[in-house]
């Protein structure tokens, strides 16, 4: 079974796309609900996806790892990570998962810097990415080229191996982190991240850099 998890707080504008857009090419889609004040879950719900709510918002960390124990109880052989805000293209997922499976991998991990090139904005590209790799060196993470990009494919080895206990954003770090500790293989697949106006903003960016560097150092 192929299983999406999609992690959403407040995504009314897009949720249902997406939820829609991703039963294109996996079985189920499961949306956790983090907390969200609108009306994303029935939206979602309506779409077709199973629904866990939060009844309080716990962080995008917190609702993967909520994801992870529902797909594990549910016996999936692949789950997917997916954004709800509407930046990923589904259609990347059918390559994506051949890749994983014909390499035998236990982790396939989306980049934005492999492939054709992308107009990534100018503040996460110059500095919250660089901050994020600085930050995956001194957490003895797996090296990679894109370390904070939510599109992952876990098959069933590191679905059983990785427990996220970051609940906020700093679960961009633990991952890679996990993956190298417990020696998962894993492969980087080129994506296309599409921006827009409800993306991560500046602010958005940069409570991740804290959350970061708290995992570190404290």
């Amino acid at each position: 079974m192929i299983m999406a998890l999609v992690p959403a707080f407040n995504e009314s504008r897009t949720i249902a796309s997406v939820v829609k857009d991703l039963l294109l090419y996996v079985d189920d889609v499961v949306v956790i609900d983090d907390g969200s004040v609108d009306n994303t879950a029935d939206l979602a719900r309506g779409a077709g996806a199973i629904v866990i709510r939060h009844s309080l918002n716990r962080g995008q960390g917190a609702a993967l790892e909520t994801g992870h124990d529902y797909a594990r109880r549910s016996n999936a052989d692949w789950v997917i990570h997916f954004d709800a805000d509407g930046q990923f293209m589904a259609s990347d997922i059918p390559a994506a998962l051949a890749m994983i499976k014909t390499s035998k991998k236990d982790v396939l991990l989306g980049s934005r810097f492999l492939g054709n090139h992308q107009i990534i904005p100018w503040f996460k590209q110059w500095f919250l990415l660089p901050m994020g790799r600085l930050v995956d060196r001194l957490s003895g993470t797996v090296r990679l080229s894109d370390s904070h990009n939510g599109f992952r494919i876990l098959g069933r080895r590191a679905l059983d191996t990785i427990f996220i206990t970051q609940d906020r954003m700093a679960h961009a770090t633990e991952i890679p982190g996990l993956i190298a500790k417990y020696h998962l293989t894993w492969v980087e697949y080129p994506i296309t991240v599409q921006y827009h106006n409800f993306g991560q903003g500046t602010v958005g960016g940069l409570k991740i850099v804290r959350d970061l560097l708290i995992s570190k150092f404290l």
